[in-house]
């Protein structure tokens, strides 16, 4: 359905306020700047700040909704005959070659990180949306396998997944912090990442694969046997 101009004004309205704020974080520092001052950067009142977010930190993590549900959405729309380690490497991978922002892999990354350390209350929503994504993933492969509710492997296998995703996007970042260029990290990354993912697919195996046909692997020509008749 088209997007009528009320809507189209309070999206643009938000985004407008979410990208002042950001700015304002960046330069200053989370904990230094109030949404008072938000208020009068964007020419809105305390009011309409806080209409479009609930809280301060949804300020600064104003597209937290969207990195809570990446880990889930990727292996829901993963591709036929698709394991979920499968879908998150390949999603992965092309983040890095994107510089994709789910990832923590963009310009600017190193910054964000940054202003989260200085502030204890970043870092507490931060631990909060690391468990959401856990659970909004563990939901997922338990919907998909048909898990009984007392099987505890869909809550495992999120957990390893979304622990080696957030490694590997800490030490992309920890590099940034040091000084190193964006490049030079990504490809270091892409074999720690490669490393990472065969680790998981070696202990979760085919686990929650999508129905669909997959390539048959054959022993090399030499080693082929025929039956024996019977």
């Amino acid at each position: 359905m088209e997007e009528g101009l009320r809507e189209r004004k309070k999206r643009e309205t938000r985004q407008r306020i979410s990208d002042i704020a950001t700015g304002l974080f960046l330069v200053r520092g989370f904990d230094n700047v109030t949404v008072a001052e938000v208020a009068r950067a964007a020419d809105v009142s305390v009011n309409t700040v806080f209409n479009y977010f609930r809280t301060k930190e949804d300020l600064f993590l104003d597209r937290g909704e969207e990195s809570m549900d990446v880990l889930a959405r990727v292996v829901r729309e993963r591709r036929p005959g698709e394991t979920a380690v499968e879908a998150v490497r390949r999603d992965f991978l092309a983040a890095l070659d994107s510089g994709d922002w789910r990832y923590g892999i963009n310009e600017g990354a190193d910054v964000f990180v940054q202003r989260i350390r200085e502030s204890p209350a970043l870092q507490a929503r931060i631990e909060m949306m690391s468990r959401h994504r856990e659970e909004r993933l563990a939901a997922v492969l338990a919907d998909e396998t048909e898990a009984d509710p007392d099987d505890m492997t869909p809550s495992l296998v999120a957990a390893q997944i979304r622990a080696a995703v957030e490694a590997l996007t800490r030490h992309y970042a920890m590099r940034r912090l040091a000084g190193e260029e964006g490049s030079g990290i990504v490809a270091d990354l892409r074999a720690h990442a490669e490393r990472a993912f065969d680790l998981l697919e070696r202990g979760v195996g085919d686990y929650c694969a999508r129905p669909g046909p997959r390539a048959v692997s054959l022993p090399p020509a030499g080693e082929r046997t025929t039956p024996a008749p019977r």
